[in-house]
Formats: structure tokens, C-alpha cells, sequence
């Protein structure tokens, strides 16, 4: 047979041909099984190359120590207030108005303007009255003369009598007649003095030092004698009082350092209580509490020499009415409170945390005053959501300018910028109607 039979022979013999297929097809499907297998080996090494690092960094979490900033107790006075919101009222409040009638010539102040008593505010055309002034002068010229002229003849009806050339009627008749001319000259004298203060009246000064308002009227217009309408306003703001109420359960407390003979402090905050406007003293106490609130009213009086309180200014007020000497102080953040009751970490010096159950007490802004912790112990302020009982800490290092809580040095635990040893607080009991807060 030949070659080209056998090849025909071949090509046309359909079982040798689907044998090779078969077996081309198999190796190629070992091919991607091989490829399939290295591919999900190497995601699967991936991802546990990635999960390790983290699982060890979240395992090292736990132990590690938590980033806290400190600071140290320490003993001093704390004052007991009572916080209240007052109005500022001025002393004095005078609504000037003319007291005689006439066309305004002049107005000399400006609005807003600090007066001082007998400045010059409004000039009213004084010429009608130096007219009538004028008219009451003549008049009591000529009442004098006629006065004048009875009493020459009063002398020579005396002489007369004496010598019986006259009745004794005509002598008490003109007795009579001389008393009617002085009433008639005094009568004169009051009218000079009414025109004299008519003409006076036409310049209006300021009867208190203090601040105008805005201006009234305008130059030109016409006013009239004791109208309701005013010229201006003037509220004395040198020195100026608060009123404010406290619930009546603290009167006693207040009356018994009055009676002592103490002069209480009394501080004014601004709206939000960040800023204090101006300091000065109990002037007095209401005559009666109110019973519809229980509440009693009282005035404070500030010196306010630079005009940081505004008449009508509502502020918050702050009345020391005790001073608790010697207490352990600490910031008001580091207390935290559970059901338990109120507790704080204490920093030992192998920098652990220990949890230690307190007392609060006053209370003045960002300080208070507890029992349970000792003067010069450390305290944590921060990190309160990682601190555990036992757990160790870092203390973070103080930054420039930092001071309070943030200026900490991490080899001794102890605040650098703890505050001042005397401090004052709000430690007027809450809950109360109507009083004060802590």
C-alpha cells in the first residue's frame, strides 16, 4: 500500500480521529484546574497575610496604654454662691420736658452723648418771656412809687392828728390805703420772680449726669407747657443696680451674714456665663417675698465705670454668700458618675489608674471641692472612654501654653498648671423654685 492510500485510509477512519480530540481535551482542562488552584492559593495567602497584622494589632490594643491628660488636687477656698438672672436698672431715669411753651431754637447733645448735671440740652426761644419779664419790672416800678407816695402822705396825716387838724378817720384810712400798696408791690415781686423762672425755664439743662437717648425733637418745633411727650431721655449708668430674685429658702442664710455685718460680693456674667462684666455689692433686700413664685427680689449696685452694663441688660448674676476654707480641689471633668455614685481615677506613680469612689461638693465653674482624694494626688481629666480600673496610661506631654489639665509631665504624674489655690464656686443646692443653681 502506499503512502498516499494510507493517509487516505487514515483520514478517513473516524475512530482514530475522535481519540485524539480526547485526549487534547483532557490535558488542556488539568491545565486550568492547575491555574485555578493557584490562583485562589495565592488570594487566599493574601488576605491571610493582611488579617494577621491587624488581628495582632487589635490584640495589642488591649494592653496597650491609654493617652490621658492629668492633673494634680490640691487644697484651697471655694465660695458658695447663688446663681440668679437679674436686669440691670439704672438709679436714676429722667424723661425731660419743657415747662413752658415756645419754638425750640437749639438742640446742643447728640444721641448717645454722656451728660453731666447742668450741660445744656434744648434752648426754647426765650424772647416772649424776657418780654413778659420786662412787663412785670414796669409794673413794679410803678407799684413802688404809689407805695412810696402813701407812706409821705401816712407821715402828714400823723403829723395832722397830732396836732388835731385832721379826723382820726382819715389817718386809719390812709393807714389802710399804704397796706394795700405793698400787697400790691409784693404782688408785683411775685409775678418778677414767676417770669424770672419762665425765662429760666426756656433753657433746659440735665438734672443727672448720665446718657441720653436718641433725640425727641427737632429744631423748629413747638412744645408745649408739662406735655406728657419728652425732649430726652437721660439714665444714670455711674454707679447702676441689678435686680434679681432668689428663692426665699436661702434668706435666712443671706440675713445671717448681713447681720454679721459682711459686705457680700456680687458678680455679673455675661449671656453665657464665659464672661464676667462687672463686679460690686449687695445693696439691699426686698420688703416682701413673693408668694406666687416664693421667690424674694434684690439690688445689687455696681460702680460700672466702664459702662459694661447697659440699662435694662439682662445678666447672670452670681452672689457669694460663704467661703469654705481648706477643701481638696480637683476639676469639675475629672469627676465621672455611674450608678454607684461619683468616682474618679486616680494616677498612682507605676502610672496605673485606680478607680476611687468620691464625695462632691461645691462646685465653681471647672472646679469642685470632694472628699475621698488627698492634696497633691494626680487625677485624670480625659480618656475616660478607654480608662479602666488598673489600667496602665500615658500621660500627655504639656504643649506651649497649655495649662489646666493639658499641662501634665509624664515622669511624675503630676498637673504643672493646676490652678490657683483659692477658688470660688457655685455650690447653691439645685432643685429649687425660682433660687439659684450650682
Amino acid at each position: 500500500m502506499t503512502e498516499q492510500q494510507a493517509n487516505s485510509t487514515d483520514s478517513g477512519n473516524p475512530g482514530h480521529y475522535t481519540t485524539e480530540n480526547a485526549s487534547t481535551h483532557k490535558s488542556r482542562w488539568w491545565i486550568w484546574l492547575i491555574v485555578a488552584v493557584i490562583i485562589l492559593g495565592g488570594v487566599a495567602w493574601w488576605q491571610l497575610r493582611g488579617a494577621t497584622p491587624a488581628a495582632k494589632t487589635g490584640g495589642d490594643a488591649a494592653s496597650r496604654p491609654v493617652l490621658i491628660s492629668t492633673a494634680a488636687a490640691h487644697q484651697g477656698d471655694i465660695g458658695i454662691y447663688l446663681n440668679a438672672l437679674g436686669t440691670v436698672t439704672p438709679v436714676y431715669t429722667v424723661t425731660v420736658t419743657s415747662r413752658v411753651q415756645g419754638e425750640i431754637t437749639q438742640v446742643y447733645y447728640h444721641e448717645g452723648q454722656m451728660v453731666q448735671k447742668g450741660d445744656p440740652l434744648v434752648e426754647i426761644d426765650p424772647r416772649p418771656y424776657q418780654a413778659s419779664l420786662t412787663q412785670v419790672e414796669g409794673q413794679l416800678t410803678h407799684d413802688q412809687a404809689v407805695l412810696n407816695e402813701a407812706k409821705i402822705d401816712l407821715e402828714r396825716y400823723q403829723q395832722a392828728f397830732t396836732r388835731n387838724a385832721i379826723a382820726k378817720q382819715l389817718l386809719d384810712d390812709q393807714q389802710q390805703v399804704v397796706l394795700q400798696d405793698e400787697g400790691t408791690v409784693k404782688n408785683d415781686e411775685g409775678q418778677l420772680a414767676n417770669a424770672k423762672v419762665n425765662l429760666v425755664y426756656t433753657h433746659i439743662t440735665a438734672p443727672i449726669a448720665g446718657r441720653v437717648g436718641l433725640r425727641l425733637v427737632d429744631p423748629g418745633n413747638i412744645v408745649q407747657a408739662n406735655s406728657s411727650t419728652g425732649l430726652v431721655v437721660i439714665t444714670q449708668l455711674q454707679p447702676i443696680t441689678v435686680i434679681f430674685s432668689i428663692n426665699e429658702d436661702y434668706l435666712p442664710q443671706i440675713q445671717r451674714q448681713l447681720r454679721k455685718g459682711k459686705k457680700l460680693p456680687v458678680d455679673a456674667f455675661d449671656h453665657f456665663e464665659s464672661t464676667k462684666l462687672a463686679s460690686g455689692s449687695l445693696l439691699t433686700l426686698d420688703n416682701v417675698i413673693d408668694p406666687t413664685t416664693g421667690t424674694l427680689k434684690l439690688k445689687a449696685i455696681f460702680d460700672n465705670t466702664d459702662n459694661a452694663l447697659f440699662a435694662n441688660q439682662f445678666v447672670n448674676v452670681k452672689l457669694l454668700v460663704d467661703t469654705q476654707l481648706n477643701m481638696t480641689l480637683i476639676p469639675a471633668p475629672a469627676i465621672q458618675r455611674s450608678a454607684q455614685g461619683a468616682f474618679v481615677y486616680v494616677i498612682k506613680s507605676d502610672q496605673t489608674a485606680s478607680m476611687r469612689t468620691i464625695t462632691p461638693g461645691t462646685t465653681d465653674g471647672s472646679v469642685t471641692a470632694v472628699q475621698g482624694v488627698e492634696p497633691q494626688e494626680v487625677v485624670a481629666v480625659n480618656g475616660f472612654d478607654k480608662l479602666q480600673d488598673g489600667a496602665k496610661v500615658t500621660i500627655r506631654k504639656p504643649t506651649s501654653g497649655s495649662g489646666g489639665a493639658s499641662g501634665q509631665q509624664p515622669q511624675t504624674g503630676q498637673d504643672t498648671q493646676s490652678g490657683p489655690p483659692t477658688t470660688r464656686g457655685a455650690g447653691a443646692p439645685a432643685g429649687k423654685k425660682g433660687g439659684s443653681s450650682q
